[in-house]
């Protein structure tokens, strides 16, 4: 519990701070989002992705609002029973609104008893996140049919070149390629940064929140997924290779780090549901820039940078996404309306040698799934064939970005 002088002490510096911030490049996320919706507007994404700055973004389109952080340090003993106070500082303090913005609420017990009240009242909530699970817990108790969740992710290719003001092409890309899209990162090219945001996201998102004691192997295992990008792994194996005793703490791990947004997995696709969940998976990390820094070998593998990459795209569009394995293999295959609408290859170069490997797995989706025609996504490669009556499109990864960032 906090005194009301102490939350009103807190509101009005964070109003304060508010009126000096920098609202950044305008998000590409921020034109989905109705200020007028009736439902809350949920924004969850890894941390220091830019979910503050979007929700600042968001405000400065209201006429009058009502803003709270709950990752100021001062909050820390923050209860339910402390948001009737809030309430009235807000009104005391601020004047009347019917928009409320709050900052990292999972930080707050019991806060979706507060919003639902409110959303009776038609008030309007637009809220930020950095966990996927617990905000889901949540939501579906207290909120379930009153929320829309929007997931926020590093810049796309198409916000880095705004923020770098660089213009389209291999040589920016390749620059995105390699440092990925956290703001800060990009702006001061600091290695420590992204190094103290795996231990942060570690430490804070994960060991305190669930009650871990060791960090230091959660660390290993982190650091060991983000190494091996677009690889399969078992939980079977991850147990055996760092001793964790059982198959089930593998598997707490790897929820952890996809609760967090630190890493994403993919299943190997069947038609049985049973056969999907027992296959090995393919991890995926939510930045190749935090990759590459907490990482020795990751940066020197430029066809895993630019898979994860391509990945990362189809995941900020909500796809659906699986790989391919029979007698070769596909990388992804995408799910739409309960069934198989396309199929992607990456390779870095496309060559004599890999030619014959890289399009066997693909020509074999397309044939499974009916498809006629398949993509290959290369680093600056282009051009088109046709083989066994299916029509291959070799794409640039840069072009097929911007393509299909324009598209949403």
């Amino acid at each position: 519990m906090l005194l009301k002088d102490t939350l009103k002490s807190i509101a009005r510096s964070q109003a304060e701070e508010f009126s000096s911030v920098d609202f950044g490049i305008e998000r590409e996320k921020l034109k989905d989002i109705s200020l007028d919706s009736n439902f809350a507007a949920i924004l969850s994404g890894v941390r220091r992705c830019g979910k503050s700055t979007l929700l600042k973004q968001l405000m400065k389109k209201a006429s009058n609002f009502y803003y709270f952080n709950f990752e100021d340090p001062r909050t820390v003993n923050f209860e339910v029973s402390d948001f009737q106070k809030l309430e009235e500082i807000f009104g005391e303090e601020f004047g009347k609104s019917n928009f409320y913005f709050f900052d990292e609420i999972q930080n707050a017990e019991k806060w979706e008893l507060f919003v639902r009240t409110m959303l009776d009242k038609k008030k309007h909530f637009f809220i930020t996140g950095s966990n996927a699970s617990l905000l889901s817990k949540e939501l579906g108790t207290r909120l379930t049919g009153r929320h829309l969740r929007f997931e926020l992710f590093p810049f796309s290719f198409s916000e880095f070149l705004k923020f770098t003001g660089k213009k389209p092409g291999l040589s920016s890309f390749e620059e995105y390629l390699r440092k990925g899209g956290f703001p800060e990162y990009l702006k001061y090219d600091k290695a420590e940064i992204l190094q103290e945001l795996l231990n942060d996201i570690l430490a804070r998102d994960i060991v305190i929140r669930y009650k871990l004691r060791n960090l230091k192997i959660l660390k290993e295992i982190a650091v060991f997924l983000l190494t091996n990008i677009g690889k399969e792994f078992s939980y079977t194996n991850l147990k055996k290779t760092f001793n964790l005793g059982s198959t089930n703490t593998a598997i707490s791990f790897l929820s952890y780090f996809e609760d967090s947004y630190l890493l994403f997995t993919i299943p190997k696709f069947d038609y049985s549901l049973k056969k999907q969940v027992i296959s090995p998976k393919k991890v995926y990390s939510i930045d190749n820039g935090l990759s590459s820094v907490n990482s020795a070998s990751f940066s020197a593998d430029k066809g895993k940078m630019l898979e994860n990459t391509v990945f990362l795209q189809l995941r900020r569009q909500n796809k659906e996404i699986f790989y391919f394995q029979q007698k070769n293999e596909c990388d992804f295959l995408v799910k739409q309306k309960e069934k198989i609408a396309s199929a992607i290859q990456v390779c870095y170069e496309l060559n004599e040698d890999n030619k014959t490997r890289e399009t066997n797995g693909l020509i074999e989706a397309l044939e499974k799934f009916n498809l006629k025609q398949g993509l290959i996504l290369t680093n600056n490669q282009e051009d088109k064939f046709e083989t066994e009556n299916k029509k291959i499109i070799i794409k640039p990864t840069w072009k097929w970005l911007l393509e299909t960032e324009n598209k949403e």
